[in-house]
Formats: C-alpha cells, sequence, structure tokens
C-alpha cells in the first residue's frame, strides 16, 4: 500500500517536472523571439538612419545631434502645453461643428438680403452714384473742396433753415405758380397800369413783403460783419 502511494507521488512529481520544463523551453522560445525581434528592429532601426544621414548629407543638411537632444528635451518638457494645446484645438473644433448650422443660417439669410437689394435696384444705384463722386472730382479742384469743408457749416444751416416746413411750403407755392405762368403770354403793363395795380391789396402786402425782407436782410448783415 505503502508502494503504491509512493509510486503516484512520484508520477505527481514527474508530471510537474515535465511542466516546469515545458513552460521554461516555452519562456525560452519566447525570449528567442524577442531578442530576434530586436534584432531585427537594430538592423532595420540601423538602415533607417544609415539612409537619413545619407539623405541629409546630400541635401547638404547638418544634423547635430546636441540639438536634436535639446528638441526631444523641449518636447518633454512642454508634454502638458500641447496636451492642452489639443484640448483647445478639440473645443474650437466642437465649437465650429456647433456653430457651423448657425452660421450657414446667417450666410442663406445674407444671401437672401443681397439678392433682395439686388432686385430692388441698390447696387445698380450706387454704381450709378459712383459717377457723381467722379464728375465732382473732375470738376472740382481740391481747393475747392477746401473752401466747401471750411464753409459746410454755414451751408448745413442754410439747408436746415430752408428744408423747415414753412419754407418748404413757399418754395412749393412759388414753383407751383411759376410752373402754371404762361410764359409765352406774360401781360404787359405800362407806369401808369403798374401804378393803379400798386392800389391792389394784394400788391400792397407784396411791396411789404419785399420791405421788410429787405430790411431784416441788411440788419442781419450788419450784425454778421460787426
Amino acid at each position: 500500500m505503502e508502494e503504491k502511494s509512493l509510486q503516484v507521488q512520484i508520477t505527481e512529481l514527474n508530471q510537474k517536472v515535465d511542466l516546469l520544463l515545458e513552460y521554461v523551453n516555452q519562456q525560452r522560445l519566447k525570449t528567442n523571439e524577442v531578442e530576434d525581434l530586436i534584432s531585427d528592429l537594430s538592423i532595420v532601426g540601423k538602415d533607417m538612419y544609415d539612409t537619413a544621414v545619407e539623405d541629409l548629407d546630400n541635401r547638404m543638411v547638418h544634423l547635430d545631434i546636441d540639438e536634436v537632444k535639446g528638441l526631444m528635451l523641449r518636447i518633454l518638457r512642454n508634454i502638458d502645453n500641447m496636451n492642452r494645446f489639443l484640448e483647445l484645438f478639440e473645443s474650437m473644433n466642437d465649437l465650429i461643428k456647433d456653430a457651423s448650422p448657425i452660421l450657414n443660417e446667417v450666410i442663406i439669410d445674407f444671401s437672401k438680403k443681397l439678392n433682395e437689394l439686388d432686385q430692388k435696384g441698390y447696387f445698380e444705384f450706387f454704381a450709378e452714384a459712383g459717377q457723381i463722386f467722379d464728375n465732382i472730382i473732375t470738376h472740382y479742384k481740391p481747393t475747392d473742396v477746401k473752401e466747401l469743408a471750411d464753409n459746410i457749416v454755414t451751408i448745413m444751416e442754410t439747408v436746415r433753415s430752408a428744408t423747415q416746413p414753412e419754407m418748404m411750403s413757399a418754395m412749393n407755392n412759388g414753383l407751383k405758380i411759376y410752373g402754371s405762368m404762361e410764359m409765352e403770354n406774360v401781360p404787359e403793363y405800362s407806369i401808369f397800369k403798374v401804378m393803379r395795380e400798386m392800389n391792389q391789396p394784394e400788391m400792397k402786402r407784396a411791396l411789404g413783403f419785399f420791405v421788410t425782407f429787405m430790411k431784416n436782410m441788411a440788419a442781419e448783415t450788419n450784425k454778421n460783419n460787426n
């Protein structure tokens, strides 16, 4: 009975030794494969290095190993900055993706508005308006423009006064009356007829308006000169 138990133990021990030897053999094979891979990579790396050096020499590029080391160190020191830059780039890319639909809508609306303005003739109007500035530049000297700039305040005040409602109404009435007159059939007045007409209320008011206007004009001129 003891011999049988001993034989079982020996058999189990042999099995374990066989497993251990098989494991050791597998590890040796793996080690050999890694060594072969490293050897092959070393050969390939050396060939790539030699090729690169030869190519740089042909292109007359001098490669300083110290500078390369310095560059690698700078890259390693700035890994955090590079990561932050990549994160910023990703954020900007996401923002562009999110804003693209809105930007497309803005471009479409802007294009529609430009087409609407074109249909209404705005662009043609401004193109023709350029001829106005061309005529101004052609017919006026720089000194004329300077004088205009010096008197622009007075001109604007005159324009503002002329565009008051009462002034516009008076000018409109004058233009209507002038347009209704038959210039080819204007009646002739003798001195005696003019004198008779002067007694008419309308002529008296017109004469009063003219005299008052001239007096006020002379007073305003004297005030400006003083």
